[in-house]
């Protein structure tokens, strides 16, 4: 006989199945059951569309009336893009419903759990929540605080060098990693670089399979970069500068449709807290920077990144003069490091992939 545990897990399996996609609504997945079978099922599969419930609701039509609903986010109670599900809920006649977590979002958190109780529906919360949580990690930190997650990447050799001291990095990790790591691009709103990484590499930025809205931010204090840069082709790009810009330069990037946001400096660079803002303030939830080293560097001295994808390669360069994977932080005392909280280790090819929540 099946439990609550194994509907939700098909629940979060389903879910699963608009990760990356939804944004910035969270991605959520539903179960309808009535007497030991599945009668409906459904996943929120991009912003603005049906969320989960609705199409579990309609595939399970008339056998909703009495049968119990599992959903990995507590259904939502407010009119925005589409109607309150919870209000679709009770009309169904559903007689039981399980919520892996409510909604983060203190304003409305519990809403639409004492709307259902007071319609006479049996609800219970925290079937697999913390597995729910981790399903969409970035949707209560842009919800509460309004500025998106950041994951930091760095691929990097055995003794922490992402170039050499003549500033090659090609290729440190194998294509089997690389074709890998741009695959996660999907997961995210947006991809952030410093201007250093355009000009040495003048990548594209792009993600494997264009699936949603995609956005490429450079921080660049004094608009060093190229006009004729590759990740401008068919591309939503956000360069944000500082007060140092040259007008002249900001009118050219805006006349190819490039938006320039003026940050305040600190320390003569883009201001790391302002940016973020800004970010959030475009519905971008949660971003990927791939480089470089002093990008990475000012977001954790910033205390601004959440999380880290390092990837090793089993090579070791020995050299003082290359370049380190993060720089700018000048600690000095080991007992006072940045930490990373290692929550999964895997391998893929020679190289071995470290992900995990960064501790200050």
């Amino acid at each position: 006989m099946m439990r609550d545990e194994d509907y939700m897990k098909r629940a979060l399996e389903l879910a699963g199945k608009g990760r990356g996609r939804t944004n910035p609504n969270p991605a959520v997945g539903c179960v309808i059951v009535k007497k030991g079978t599945i009668v409906g099922e459904g996943w929120h599969r991009v912003c603005g569309g049906p969320h989960a419930e609705i199409f579990a609701l309609r595939q399970a039509g008339a056998q909703a009336r009495g049968a119990q609903m599992y959903v990995t986010l507590e259904p939502c109670a407010h009119q925005g893009r589409t109607g309150p599900c919870v209000d679709q809920i009770i009309a169904h006649g559903l007689k039981r419903v399980v919520i892996a977590t409510t909604d983060p979002n203190p304003a409305v958190s519990g809403r639409s759990v004492r709307k259902m109780r007071r319609a006479g529906i049996k609800v219970s919360t925290g079937c697999l929540k913390s597995e729910a949580i981790g399903l969409n990690p970035w949707f209560a930190k842009w919800i509460t605080q309004h500025i998106p997650l950041v994951t930091l990447k760095t691929a990097q050799t055995l003794d922490g060098k992402i170039s050499s001291a003549t500033g090659r990095s090609q290729w440190i990790t194998s294509s089997a990693t690389r074709r890998y790591t741009r695959r996660l691009r999907n997961d995210f709103d947006a991809i952030l670089v410093g201007v250093n990484t355009v000009l040495s590499d003048n990548p594209r930025l792009d993600p494997v399979v264009r699936c949603k809205p995609w956005t490429k931010v450079v921080m660049d204090s004094r608009l060093r970069i190229p006009l004729t840069a590759r990740l401008f082709r068919n591309s939503r790009v956000i360069v944000a500068t500082t007060a140092q810009a040259s007008q002249v330069k900001i009118r050219r990037l805006e006349a190819r449709g490039v938006t320039v946001v003026v940050c305040p400096a600190v320390r003569g660079k883009v201001s790391v807290g302002a940016l973020l803002k800004e970010l959030g303030r475009r519905s971008i939830t949660n971003i990927l920077v791939e480089g470089g080293a002093s990008v990475s560097g000012a977001m954790l001295k910033a205390k601004a990144a959440d999380r880290m994808l390092t990837v090793i390669a089993p090579k070791i360069l020995g050299d003082q003069q290359a370049l380190s994977a993060i720089q700018g932080l000048n600690i000095r005392d080991v007992n006072r490091a940045i930490g990373l909280d290692i929550e999964t280790v895997y391998q893929i090819g020679r190289d071995w992939i470290f992900e995990g929540s960064i501790v200050y």
